[in-house]
């Protein structure tokens, strides 16, 4: 197996340099260790135990541009305690795979010592290549049997869980199936593409932060991901999974670029995934819309704008012109009593907060609400018509949102 092989390599050349030995993936997971040889710092040893480093430990190794490297290079993390290290960049068929660490105490690495990380590097490039393609027939299968497992069709969906069944991906206990839908913001046309940066920054991102089974699917700006899990996922992991995939996509896009994500319910059979994806799909929707929910929307916490996000655009465009709203806006050319009544239902009616919000004397505000009752027609203390009003700014908002949306992106 690929990992008896990287294991070996890094042992062999531990044994015959006497220095301490490992080999991590590209997004610096570790893959393979060797014992100490009383070299070992900090970093090293969070490294072995954790399986993984610490997100900003991860950024200052890429901050020196390893990504990019071609021949061995010391390396020096400017963290306490911190050993210097030499990098030797894990690459075969010109694709970086990982890289080789051989820690430096003191500074005594001589040249056929760096020759032979180099080398040995090189035997890590050609097992993780075959490993590769391997897992890139593997990854290619189970995208397309994720994509049938939400496909509206009743017995396409049912193959699917026949199939996920047969790869004998899942463990016996009972499962715990969640959708993390993830939706790439771009500000133009060029920087809306972006699916290979997107896979990777998931795929390293999840792989990152949970050892459970991780199912992902990618499609341009768009990907979703199946946390399988023994457990419920809790909502720091959840935040863990998604702050990762975020920092990877901002690095891998030069900041050009951010996302949203959406979490659906979590479910426990295979044939209610569909549901969760669904709901995921349209909280990520709203987080593309309403800025104000987040970059993380949880199906269950979004209020009216769980049903509002299932309306199709013409329909929610039709349904935003309410009479009410239609005269507001034409008696407020400014648009100061549409935002104000906005303000005032947001923070829950009340008017001192609405005062503070809008840096307006509490006097000025009751103004603005009188006004606003004598244009729609409406009485803010009959509750039937502060709902009218409340539900129809929100339709408007998404409506706008909408509109906004496909002009800047389509």
């Amino acid at each position: 197996m690929a990992e008896d092989e990287l294991q070996a390599i890094v042992d062999e050349l531990a044994e015959r340099l006497e220095r301490s030995v490992a080999i991590d993936d590209p997004g610096i997971r570790l893959l393979a260790a060797s014992r100490h040889f009383g070299d070992e710092d900090p970093v090293r040893i969070g490294s072995v135990l954790n399986r993984t480093v610490p997100p900003e430990v991860v950024e200052r190794v890429r901050t020196h541009g390893v990504a990019q490297w071609t021949e061995p290079s010391m390396l020096e993390l400017g963290i306490p305690d911190a050993t210097p290290r030499l990098c030797a960049p894990v690459r075969c068929q010109g694709q970086l795979l990982g890289y080789l660490w051989l820690l430096d105490r003191g500074g005594t690495l001589s040249r056929a010592e760096v020759a032979a990380a180099g080398e040995a590097a090189d035997r890590a490039g050609t097992v993780l290549y075959r490993r590769l393609l391997v897992r890139q027939r593997s990854q290619a299968r189970h995208e397309a049997i994720l994509r049938d497992l939400v496909s509206p069709d009743t017995m396409i969906r049912s193959q699917a869980i026949d199939d996920l069944r047969a790869e004998d991906l899942f463990p016996d206990s009972p499962l715990h199936l969640t959708v993390l839908a993830v939706q790439c913001l771009a500000d133009d046309e060029e920087h809306a593409g972006r699916g290979v940066e997107l896979e990777a920054a998931v795929e390293e991102g999840s792989r990152a932060v949970t050892d459970d089974v991780v199912l992902l699917a990618t499609h341009r700006s768009r990907a979703w991901l199946l946390l399988a899990q023994r457990r419920p996922p809790t909502r720091d992991l959840v935040d863990a999974i998604t702050d990762r995939i975020a920092i990877r996509f901002k690095h891998l896009t030069h900041n050009r670029s951010a996302l949203v994500f959406g979490v659906g319910p979590t479910v426990e059979r295979l044939d209610e995934v569909a549901d969760s994806y669904r709901m995921a799909v349209r909280a990520a929707r709203t987080a593309v819309l309403v800025p104000g929910v987040g970059n993380t929307a949880r199906w269950g916490e979004l209020g009216p704008y769980e049903l509002l996000v299932t309306l199709a655009p013409d329909d929610l465009a039709e349904a935003s012109q309410t009479p009410d709203l239609v005269a507001l806006e034409d008696a407020d050319v400014h648009g100061v009593l549409i935002s104000t009544l906005t303000t005032f239902f947001d923070l829950g009616g009340s008017a001192q907060h609405a005062a503070e919000a809008l840096n307006i004397h509490r006097a000025t505000l009751y103004q603005r609400l009188r006004r606003i009752e004598q244009v729609t027609g409406r009485n803010l203390q009959n509750g039937d018509d502060r709902l009218a009003l409340h539900l129809g700014l929100k339709l408007r908002a998404l409506a706008i949102a909408f509109r906004v949306n496909a002009h800047g992106h389509n």
